[in-house]
């Protein structure tokens, strides 16, 4: 699992001290002192970021910050506080996966529209975020591989019955034929 990124603005001495520390932390940290480089940073490539600053250099323009009120506060204090940041944020983020005209909610696995919900299994939630992310359809042996993990065969029909009773669901609460579509090379979200 990648670490979260913290991204220090404008703290250098603070920089200083976790980095001395950054072996024993569960996340990345990366040191800013210009308000534009942050901005146009390619925020992208950072897993989950947070930006860590305090009162005088809060960036209006950002929305994942953490603002330190008091300080000198003491390492541990700190450490926590971004910790609780990161995990607020990652929360937050697996609450809202946009699929389609569906929303995923990663924490309580169900996908809704506007009118229905449904509760979904663990796997069920892994094939639907796997699909989401291919750009190609996915074969079975594929999706063994990534979502179940196996590098040999399953069961005969284990990804196809899962595949299956969740096409068979959707139908049941949505309506839907053709949210997960089956091609001759494989298995695809529409």
């Amino acid at each position: 699992m990648n670490k979260q990124s913290v991204l220090i603005f404008k703290l250098p001495e603070l920089f200083k001290i976790l980095n001395e520390l950054k072996d024993h932390l569960d996340f990345n940290i990366y040191n800013f002192t210009e308000k534009q480089e942050l901005l146009n940073l390619n925020k992208k490539k950072y897993e989950n970021y947070l930006v860590l600053t305090n009162l005088q250099n809060q960036i209006e323009e950002e929305k994942f910050q953490l603002i330190l009120k008091k300080l000198p506060d003491s390492i541990h204090s700190i450490v926590e506080k971004i910790n609780v940041s990161l995990i607020k944020q990652k929360y937050s983020e697996q609450s809202d996966i946009i699929i389609g005209k569906y929303s995923i909610d990663i924490n309580s696995r169900s996908i809704h529209n506007a009118n229905e919900s449904l509760k979904l299994t663990q796997r069920e939630v892994q094939i639907i975020l796997f699909l989401k992310k291919s750009k190609s359809p996915q074969s079975i042996e594929n999706l063994q591989k990534e979502v179940w993990g196996h590098n040999f065969n399953l069961e005969t029909h284990t990804v196809e019955t899962h595949i299956y009773r969740l096409r068979k669901k959707i139908k049941e609460i949505f309506n839907d034929d053709n949210f997960l579509i089956s091609k001759k090379n494989g298995y695809t979200i529409n």
